[in-house]
């Protein structure tokens, strides 16, 4: 890994899927529909002021969405924030810094 870039992808855990669905309702919110299927599926991490999770996270179908999420550091005491997320992914595409 280089200083301040992403990890290597590995397969999601249970702190991984808590923070999607911590974000989930942001997404819904700027998609503007509701996700019945909403499971993490791999993750990178990036340690910045804070650490962004890269996610891949399968929606349904053979539909997939990265996601990045920002966790603040503990002192801050902020709720983690989706920064941004690409759709149209599918399992096969490597989830990249975006």
């Amino acid at each position: 890994m280089l200083c301040g870039g992403p990890s290597a992808a590995r397969p999601a855990t249970d702190e991984t899927q808590q923070i999607v669905q911590e974000v989930k309702s942001q997404l819904e919110e700027k998609e503007g529909k509701t996700f019945d299927v909403f499971t993490a599926v791999e993750f990178k991490t990036q340690v910045v002021a804070g650490t962004n999770y890269f996610i891949k996270v399968h929606v349904g179908n053979d539909e997939f969405m990265h996601l990045r999420v920002f966790k603040s550091l503990p002192h801050e005491s902020k709720p983690l924030s989706l920064h941004s997320y690409q759709g149209s992914k599918t399992k096969h595409d490597e989830l990249a810094y975006f």
